[in-house]
């Protein structure tokens, strides 16, 4: 057996298991949130009055503010820390949601909705390079894997989100209403869990004692130092690796139920279960997956998810039976879920510079979910959808050719 290991784990279990919870409420917040909006997209639309091409310019708001959210997290961390940056985050998130509300309920708004999107899409892009960071450090200091399961409390966020959606839409609760109640809970959720991640100098936490006037590092030194990690090649395999797995399950995640239907000819039922198998496999994989990778280490662990999401992937485009469509679904849920999650542990080695190298990672990874679903409806509008997958399948091969730049740094044997 093998696995990391933390002098800390044994003098401090009831502070480390408090960290690690509260990490994983921020990951459960943040899927809470995004949920919440996808789940009320047609009655929002409805409220407005607009057509399907003016919700996506509404969209595209919120994904223009994720991109500013994740060039500026680096920033934000150097200049106020972790624990500061998730509050701030996860209550302009808050504000976000309210103005889509007010948007929709109250205005129906386009250019209102557009400004609730974009500070909805800037405070959980940011948020989530800043809970990445954060939960590579509690699972470094704790001494075994749990990134995948913290991503799994993402899922668990948004299924929480959208039944609480589905329910407000069934007994119909205003979007509004059912919006402010969200960010009530997000805020309050925040300001509670945070007391329990503590202050860490690592993560750009002002670590001072009350009153103290000791000088403090400058904060532009600290973001010029972040800046530099960017020369490591490790570390850009590593985004590689997460670039070719993010990059399938963005993909998945917008276009596996219409790929269903217009590529395979299948009913829009159809489409929808598909989808829902994708997802629980990466659910499930993420769930076992800290143990697996604690057992069998990083690098075969990606070798074999890429396998899985080759074969998975390929059942898929060229399955002539839905057994084969939903058989690979399945497999590539459980190939493509892992690449992520092991990346953030991966560039959370290097102790010293572990937040830069983090945060750098995770700008490559959560670039490919927003890039990757837009160049694919390009390629099927041209090439069909079906044949658009390929590139995801180059991606896979691509993704586990660069998995060595992952191997743990330091393996005890036990």
């Amino acid at each position: 057996m093998s696995q990391q290991t933390s002098p800390r784990t044994a003098q401090q279990p009831r502070s480390l298991t408090s960290w690690r919870n509260a990490v994983f409420a921020i990951f459960f917040l943040s899927g809470l949130s995004l949920a919440s909006w996808v789940s009320r997209v047609p009655a929002v639309r409805d409220d407005a009055g607009i057509a399907l091409d003016v919700v996506g310019l509404v969209i595209l708001g919120m994904s223009a503010g994720s991109v500013v959210g994740l060039v500026l997290a680096p920033w934000l961390l150097a200049r106020v820390g972790a624990r500061r940056a998730m509050i701030g985050c996860l209550l302009l998130v808050s504000v976000g949601l309210v103005i889509i509300g007010i948007g929709s309920t109250v205005f129906g708004s386009v250019p209102v909705l557009i400004v609730g999107m974009a500070l909805f899409g800037l405070g959980n892009g940011c948020v989530d390079v800043v809970m990445n960071v954060e939960g590579a450090e509690a699972e470094r200091e704790i001494g075994k894997t749990l990134m995948p399961l913290m991503h799994a409390f993402f899922s668990f966020g948004t299924v929480t989100g959208a039944g609480l959606g589905a329910l407000a839409s069934a007994v119909g609760i205003p979007v509004l209403w059912h919006l402010v109640a969200i960010s009530a809970l997000i805020a309050i959720a925040v300001l509670v869990t945070v007391r329990f991640i503590p202050l860490r100098e690592a993560v750009g936490d002002d670590t001072r004692p009350a009153g103290s006037t000791a000088p403090r590092r400058p904060w532009r030194e600290r973001f010029a130092e972040s800046l530099r990690v960017w020369a490591d090649v490790r570390l850009l395999l590593i985004g590689v690796v997460m670039l070719g797995m993010s990059f399938n399950e963005g993909a998945a995640n917008d276009w596996l139920a219409l790929a269903t239907v217009d590529g395979h000819g299948l009913s829009n039922t159809t489409g929808a279960l598909m989808f829902g198998t994708f997802v629980t496999a990466m659910t499930i994989a993420r769930i076992i997956g800290g143990p697996v990778l604690d057992r069998f280490g990083r690098v075969p662990v990606l070798r074999v998810s890429a396998a899985l999401g080759i074969v998975g992937l390929s059942l898929f485009i060229w399955g002539g039976e839905p057994w084969m469509l939903f058989v690979g679904t399945a497999l590539w849920g459980l190939g493509c879920a892992l690449g992520f999650p092991v990346g953030m542990s991966a560039a959370a080695d290097d102790a010293k510079n572990s937040a830069a190298r983090v945060s750098a990672v995770a700008i490559i990874g959560y670039c490919a979910f927003l890039a990757g679903p837009p160049l694919l409806g390009f390629l099927g509008e041209n090439l069909g959808i079906l044949n658009a997958l390929l590139v995801l399948l180059g991606l896979l091969v691509v993704a586990g050719l660069a998995a060595p730049a992952a191997r743990e740094r330091a393996r005890i044997k036990a």
